[in-house]
């Protein structure tokens, strides 16, 4: 049965959900993903890094998990993190306060971003463009706060190509996730929702598409995780 919310009711749905799952979020991501979800953070931050940023926006932040990686990779750059729910961040200030000293967080919408033009010179997004109710829209605001030259790295759920490997990729997130989700993250409908959301989700040619279409050039992917994950890396135009 889908637990996909219209689109009229995608962003209160979005909202709530994570809302409710936010004290568990990252040990349920750490479980999901065998702790490679990090090391998917760290090899996007290592590929728009460079001696001249100074300011990156990540959308969509969540906890907070890409904000100590991103002041790693970039050790001049003051790093804001924005995201919808506020729980999310509420959760993660115990991060940011252990593991940070550059981050902040902003709660604000990836549709109508909170900052002027050209504001940062780079900007990440992880596992979060599933969750906008329009992606176009969100692309073409990280676009248009980004400075020209200005990189972005968005990590995001894929389908693998190989038969045998979407096969068991297909029964852990429909069957096995959900269960672990319903026993730890005490929310089998919210990882229901996880495999449901990357089944509709723009495939990596697509989602390139996308993106070049909202203001970016020399748009690239990676593929990670066994076909599982995209790292799409991309210009401002």
């Amino acid at each position: 049965m889908s637990v996909l919310p219209r689109p009229t009711e995608k962003a209160t749905y979005v909202n709530e959900m994570f809302t409710a799952i936010a004290g568990r979020y990252d040990l349920m991501n750490r479980l999901m993903t065998f702790g490679l979800d990090q090391r998917w953070r760290r090899w996007a931050a290592r590929k728009i890094a460079g001696p001249d940023v100074r300011a990156v926006l990540d959308v969509g932040s969540g906890t907070g998990d890409f904000l100590p990686i991103i002041e790693a990779a970039m050790p001049h750059a003051q790093v804001v993190g924005l995201d919808f729910t506020l729980a999310m961040m509420v959760a993660g200030l115990p991060k940011l306060q252990r593991q940070t000293d550059r981050s902040a967080f902003v709660n604000g919408d990836a549709l109508y971003l909170p900052f002027p033009a050209a504001s940062f010179d780079a900007v990440t997004t992880g596992f979060t463009m599933r969750n906008v109710v329009d992606i176009p829209q969100a692309f073409r605001e990280m676009a248009r706060v980004t400075r020209p030259g200005g990189r972005l790295a968005c990590l995001e759920v894929a389908r693998p190509r190989n038969p045998l490997v979407r096969f068991g990729h297909q029964l852990y997130f429909n069957r096995i996730v959900p269960r672990i989700g319903a026993l730890i993250g005490r929310n089998a409908t919210a990882y229901t929702y996880l495999p449901q959301s990357a089944a509709v989700f723009p495939q990596p040619p697509q989602l390139a598409e996308i993106i070049a279409a909202a203001g970016w050039r020399d748009v690239s992917w990676k593929i990670l995780g066994l076909g599982a994950v995209a790292v799409h890396i991309a210009t401002r135009a």
